[in-house]
């Protein structure tokens, strides 16, 4: 854990108000440790089927409550160019982007950062379950995520280094050694862990965060939420793309944006086996929304191994198809910078809440210890070792 040192005057944290229950607490707990707490609701989209309004008005009651000030920010124009509008030209290209890691990266802790530093705010705080720690002391430290009373908070306490792992020959993994380094770990809570959606943020933004219920459980959460009388501790929380809203299915949504293009099906060997409404409507390991010209007796159980969106052709197999022993990455964003060293104890992950599996890192090249299912161009592979995330890379077609 980090804890935050002393200093003249109440620190300013800016907290990002979703409406919903976790950054509602994040925001009470702040208050109570003593620092001077603004709630800021971020406006990013606004059209039929969001609960942008509703959201809004939930954020409201909580500074209400809490007693302290709000704002609401407007970034519509910037979240529609830098995440919607890549979303969608990702889509075109036959890839499968994940919009909320560029959100975390261009909007919360971008444009909300910025606005904050330039207002005179020490820091920002979310409700995300994840923690921040370091490596070695800092002449003035931060805590995020305990239920510490403020004596605590006067304490300085380095976090333990992780425990060397013995080298692999010719395996590469990534460690962050200088003195401050900043290290994002997973929340305690496993089942809630966020750290998938932080980890292409970098050390000076991760220097400006808090994450004040990345050491709680979300039962506890809602817990304290109750007990302190906010109205959204037992609100729903919010799942699938923000911006899709909940009056649509995902391809209903696509087609709103996207024109088909009818292509050719073709199986592993390239043999042309159906047709498809454009590659951009399916995903890797989709079973379904294609047609296939085989008798039903011969037809197997088929799923989306392959897009190949330069000849708009959609490529089919079987379930064994779909597994994969390794992957390519563009490149790496790395948390504690590009510094590289042998060693082993390697987990990556290529989707929220998906399986951490064991794998070496060659340079760009991920090897799995066991072999996966559904890796897609655009997804981000983000490595872990131990609770720690040490960044990610988009993986290429």
């Amino acid at each position: 854990m980090i804890e935050y040192g002393m200093r003249r005057g109440k620190i300013k944290v800016a907290v990002g108000i979703s409406g919903g229950v976790d950054s509602a607490l994040a925001a009470a707990l702040l208050k109570e440790k003593g620092f001077d707490v603004t709630g800021v609701f971020m406006e990013c989209w606004n059209e039929p089927g969001c609960r942008t309004d509703e959201d809004r008005k939930d954020a409201l009651k909580v500074a209400l409550k809490l007693k302290i000030p709000f704002k609401v920010l407007d970034f519509k124009k910037e979240y529609k160019r830098k995440v919607v509008d890549w979303f969608f030209g990702q889509y075109q290209k036959g890839r499968t982007p994940n919009p909320d890691i560029v959100c975390n990266r261009e909007i919360k802790f971008g444009r909300f950062l910025s606005w904050a530093e330039k207002h005179g705010f020490d820091y920002i705080a979310t409700g995300h379950y994840a923690r921040i720690s370091q490596t070695a002391h800092m002449p003035f430290q931060k805590t995020t995520g305990s239920l510490a009373s403020a004596s605590d908070l006067l304490r300085t306490r380095p976090a333990e280094s992780p425990k060397a792992t013995p080298a692999q020959p010719g395996s590469v993994s990534f460690s962050v050694k200088d003195a401050g380094d900043l290290r994002l770990l997973q929340g305690v809570d496993k089942q809630k862990d966020q750290t998938y959606f932080l980890a292409l943020l970098t050390q000076k933004q991760l220097g400006k965060a808090m994450f004040p219920v990345g050491h709680m459980l979300k039962s506890q959460v809602r817990r304290e939420a109750k007990k302190r009388g906010l109205a959204v501790w037992d609100k729903k929380d919010s799942t699938g793309i923000c911006f899709i809203g909940h009056d649509y299915r995902f391809d209903e949504f696509l087609k709103r944006r996207i024109a088909e293009h009818p292509g050719e099906v073709v199986d592993t060997s390239g043999k042309v086996v159906g047709k498809h409404r454009g590659v951009e409507f399916y995903t890797i390991g989709q079973r379904h929304g294609f047609e296939v010209k085989l008798a039903s007796t011969q037809r197997p159980k088929l799923y989306v191994v392959a897009k190949e969106a330069k000849t708009n052709r959609l490529v089919v197999g079987s379930k064994k198809d779909l597994k994969r022993g390794e992957f390519k990455v563009e490149g790496w964003s790395l948390i504690g910078g590009p510094r590289i060293t042998l060693g082993a104890g390697l987990r990556v992950r290529i989707r929220h809440q998906g399986e951490l599996t064991g794998c070496r890192v060659l340079g760009k090249t991920v090897k799995l210890k066991k072999l996966v299912e559904g890796v897609a161009s655009g997804q981000v592979a983000v490595i872990y070792r131990g609770e720690e995330c040490l960044g990610g890379g988009v993986i290429e077609d």
